[in-house]
């Protein structure tokens, strides 16, 4: 009996060893899949200021009119002062924003999906924005309910970017061979990533529902393996002076970093001016954001931007 019992266990730490050996071939040949595709960029920068001012008026004017993004947010139950937050700050100024609930919920409208898994959340809700949308926007920006974002730094950012082009953008991070980006900072997929997605997802076995046997992938690396399939990748976004404008962390946060790091230089060590996104924020705190972007101007400062993105019609926001 001791024999068999120990004959038993044996086979078991075998077996769990062999299947977590499957899963990380079937992980790994998904990198050595795609060594073919050209990469041109994978850092992309913010035009620059003076290029733009070289534009004439009805130029600039035709490019602030022409850049549209439609909002996505992935929200559940447990995040309804988070949500409220959003809905009254920052996603007013999306050209349409839309929740995207795990489940129904009455007191806000939302696209229910009808799931509590992440993944499946985001499959379901790119699938519908891609029927629905396709032809009425060119860029896709998909938050979390803790993240703060400046849409008009986004459409500036997005100024010479062709959406017809596989574009797929944030903050990267590396895992192993996997180029990812991080969804705390939000992703931002041009129509031509998008429409791609929307065809490697019916694809089961490089783009399956279920993540690996042994463990689960989070939802934004799920993302990065299917669209990698596509030959979409991952690209960092960074300001004219290379700094990131997708932020996984909080303006405190950051600021905090900075003093520990750049004691002297806190405000230059800390952000981007033409930060994009702030993450990890309390309700309260995007309501503070709010009134620091938006509203707060020092008298007598002069602001001369070249370009205007004004908010969709009917927005109460600036």
């Amino acid at each position: 009996m001791m024999s068999e019992s120990s004959s038993f266990v044996k086979g078991m730490v075998l077996g769990g060893i062999f299947c977590m050996l499957v899963t990380l071939l079937g992980h790994m040949k998904v990198g050595h899949g795609t060594k073919g595709h050209h990469h041109e960029h994978h850092h992309i920068q913010a035009p620059n200021k003076e290029d733009v001012l070289n534009l004439s008026e009805g130029e600039r004017m035709e490019l602030s009119k022409s850049i549209r993004v439609y909002c996505i947010i992935l929200v559940k139950p447990k995040d309804l002062g988070h949500w409220a937050a959003v809905r009254e700050t920052w996603s007013k100024h999306c050209d349409k924003v839309e929740f995207y609930s795990s489940e129904n919920i009455k007191v806000f409208d939302s696209v229910s999906l009808n799931t509590n898994d992440m993944w499946v959340m985001m499959r379901k809700a790119y699938k519908i924005t891609y029927e629905r949308y396709k032809d009425e926007f060119s860029w896709f920006f998909l938050a979390y309910p803790t993240t703060f974002a400046i849409i008009e730094n986004l459409k500036y950012f997005l100024l010479k970017k062709d959406p017809s082009q596989p574009f797929y953008i944030g903050h990267t991070v590396k895992s192993g061979d996997l180029e990812y980006v991080d969804g705390e900072g939000g992703i931002v997929l041009s129509i031509e990533s998008l429409r791609r997605f929307s065809r490697i997802v019916e694809d089961s076995d490089r783009c399956p529902e279920q993540g690996g046997m042994i463990w689960k992938l989070a939802e934004d690396k799920q993302l990065a393996i299917c669209l990698k399939y596509t030959g979409v990748f991952a690209e960092n976004a960074e300001d004219s002076e290379g700094k990131d404008v997708f932020n996984t962390k909080s303006v405190n946060a950051l600021i905090k970093e900075a003093m520990s790091t750049h004691p002297q230089q806190v405000v230059d060590g800390c952000c981007s001016d033409m930060a994009i996104t702030f993450s990890g924020l309390a309700p309260n705190h995007m309501h503070v954001m709010m009134y620091g972007v938006y509203r707060l101007r020092p008298y007598g400062h002069t602001y001369n931007d070249a370009l205007v993105f004004l908010p969709p019609p009917g927005s109460d926001n600036d």
